[in-house]
């Protein structure tokens, strides 16, 4: 962050990502396609709140701390972003993208998770999402920096094109069609 300006200001200014400081009301009163509606109908969907996440303990120096702090506020404006839903599948395809982009070695860690997927999961994260998190995620401009109280009103697709983002394919919609292969394959073997 403190190669990069804007991270330098949010370093500086020290923005929390909370029910406090952001009025989701408003956030769901912006044009649709703007940031602060999309990260506020994403945490619809998902039914998380921006308090969700815990406050960092355990972290002495009080920079790094706050970086670890506004790193967890910061993680669902990048489902917003991407539109990965809050599933294991989801949540490790993010944690790669974050990885591949911050190096946080807390978000390579994360993608141990990968071992409790199911196999037709593994398949679709290994052929889709994992390419699609590295290519990202290394191309991208890096999300810690974007001062995302800034961006609220801003067009998510500008925002995603500026930051060198694809929307990866729609997970919730593969898992919806590989649940409906598999109704039809077990309701053709019972015929």
């Amino acid at each position: 962050m403190l190669s990069d300006s804007t991270g330098r200001r949010i370093l500086r200014d020290r923005p929390r990502i909370t029910s406090k400081t952001l009025s989701l009301e408003h956030l769901r009163s912006l044009p649709v396609k703007s940031v602060g509606h999309a990260y506020a109908a994403w945490l619809d969907r998902e039914g998380v709140t921006p308090d969700t996440r815990s406050a960092v303990s355990f972290i002495d120096d009080e920079e790094c701390a706050y970086v670890m702090q506004r790193y967890r506020e910061c993680h669902d404006f990048y489902h917003a972003l991407t539109g990965l839903p809050v599933v294991v599948e989801g949540e490790i395809a993010l944690k790669a993208f974050e990885f591949a982009n911050t190096l946080l070695p807390m978000t390579g860690l994360s993608l141990f998770a990968f071992l409790r997927l199911k196999k037709v999961e593994r398949s679709r994260f290994l052929s889709t999402y994992l390419p699609w998190a590295i290519s990202n995620g290394l191309k991208a401009k890096e999300v810690i920096n974007v001062y995302w109280e800034e961006q609220l009103e801003r067009d998510v697709d500008d925002l995603r094109s500026e930051l060198g983002i694809e929307a990866p394919p729609d997970l919730r919609e593969a898992r919806k069609q590989a649940r409906e292969k598999l109704r039809a394959e077990k309701e053709g073997r019972n015929r």
